[in-house]
């Protein structure tokens, strides 16, 4: 899922996220059944950062992700609202989204919407009194950047299709998505191929990693 970052020179550290984050809930044990949409839903809800991570390898950039349910009435899927930003520059997200998240026969299915003119929803994750007249209607889909998920027994983890997401990002031809999402930690790994296949932007190392704040401050940080 890739999307234009306005930080010249952070670019290539910066994570694209899609899909998905974490909430708290009960750990969950290796031989755990599906636990299904309402627990993956829970995961990816909160505000979420990257900054112990970034403190402890400077590939690395502290970035802090917000996502909140809106739409809860409606039944075709759950919809979340999404809005990542540098730690140094939060009044000013770098990257907004709507997800539609679904549960198919086959596990997960987190689609990627993008709004019209996103700047002026800025917040809304915690005051979504900002997204009063949006619809779905009004998004537009980012066709082949979804991200598909399946319960492995201990999170949920997945990644986009092949070459289907496309990017022009820094002179991408496509991107990439890898997730895995558990009770405490989301890992995820963006990145832009051009033609060629050979990488242009995207954390080099492997994915950012991504913890619950609330969870993060009982560990004393």
């Amino acid at each position: 899922m890739s999307t234009g970052i306005g930080y010249t020179g952070c670019m290539k550290n910066f994570p694209i996220l899609l899909c998905g984050l974490l909430a708290a809930a009960p750990a969950l044990r290796a031989d755990s059944p599906n636990p299904g949409l309402d627990t993956l839903t829970e995961w990816m809800t909160g505000s979420f950062d990257s900054r112990r991570q970034a403190e402890a390898d400077t590939n690395y950039l502290e970035i802090h992700l917000q996502m909140a349910r809106i739409w809860p009435e409606r039944k075709d899927a759950v919809w979340l609202y999404v809005e990542q930003a540098a730690g140094w520059a939060l009044e000013r997200p770098y990257r907004q989204r709507v997800y539609r998240v679904s549960e198919l026969d086959k596990g997960y299915e987190s689609a990627v919407y993008t709004l019209e003119d996103p700047l002026r929803f800025t917040g809304a994750a915690k005051n979504l009194d900002l997204l009063a007249g949006i619809t779905p209607d009004s998004l537009e889909l980012r066709e082949g950047c979804a991200i598909h998920l399946r319960w492995d027994g201990e999170a949920f983890s997945g990644s986009t299709h092949d070459k289907d997401c496309g990017s022009t990002l820094r002179g991408a031809s496509y991107a990439t998505s890898e997730v895995r999402i558990t009770a405490d930690l989301l890992e995820s790994w963006d990145r832009g191929f051009d033609a060629g296949d050979e990488h242009v932007w995207g954390a080099e190392n492997g994915p950012y990693l991504f913890r619950r704040q609330e969870l993060a401050a009982t560990d004393g940080r």
